[in-house]
């Protein structure tokens, strides 16, 4: 099994090239659904985030709005979220590659992959990459995103240069989606290459 890394600074398109891969019957590793799926109602991260950080969650759920306010603007309760969250996507994505173990590739979606230390857990690195420009315009067109909410994000996050510099592949997904599908088709054609079937 070939586990592919995939990471992209925000608005760079890694969603849609992650539901590429799904389109080419390759499993993904979510490990943005997978902290919403531990925060949500229910949800196994709740408790600890409540001891941690008391007010911010109720039977709705986690209030992102209450703890993005304290997390963004304190590095050390950003540490103590980032201790209680991690260990528990972790273990879903351990879970995930051990129910696909039998399939030629497997995709780890995972933002901070290389912030994290996720690029050393995979086999190939493969960054989703495109015009700043066009990430900004992206961004910018979100719900309830602001100019310095998106520096903000960026700060927290590798430049896209080097990024780019560290991938093993990188996906340009500045110019429409059907380049970006062929880049992908062509890729996942390469790595279940005939002697992989």
């Amino acid at each position: 099994m070939i586990v592919i890394g995939l990471t992209g600074s925000i608005g760079m398109g890694k969603s849609t090239v992650a539901g590429m891969f799904r389109r080419l019957r390759v499993p993904v590793f979510d490990a943005d659904a997978t902290v919403h799926a531990l925060q949500s109602p229910g949800g196994a991260a709740l408790p600890a985030i409540e001891a941690a950080f008391p007010g911010t969650t109720s039977a709705a759920g986690l209030d992102r709005q209450k703890l993005g306010g304290i997390v963004f603007a304190d590095k050390a309760a950003l540490k103590r979220l980032e201790a209680i969250v991690h260990p528990l996507v972790g273990a879903a994505q351990a879970h995930f590659l051990q129910r696909w173990r039998r399939k030629p590739l497997v995709v780890v979606d995972q933002p901070l992959l290389f912030e994290m230390g996720g690029a050393d857990k995979v086999d190939l690195v493969v960054v989703v990459s495109a015009p700043a420009e066009v990430q900004r315009a992206r961004v910018l067109a979100r719900p309830g995103m602001t100019a310095a909410k998106f520096e903000a994000i960026l700060k927290q996050q590798l430049p896209d240069a080097e990024k780019r510099a560290r991938a093993d592949i990188v996906i340009p997904t500045g110019s429409g989606w059907h380049p970006t599908w062929r880049a992908v088709r062509a890729l996942v054609t390469c790595l279940n290459g005939p002697e992989r079937r």
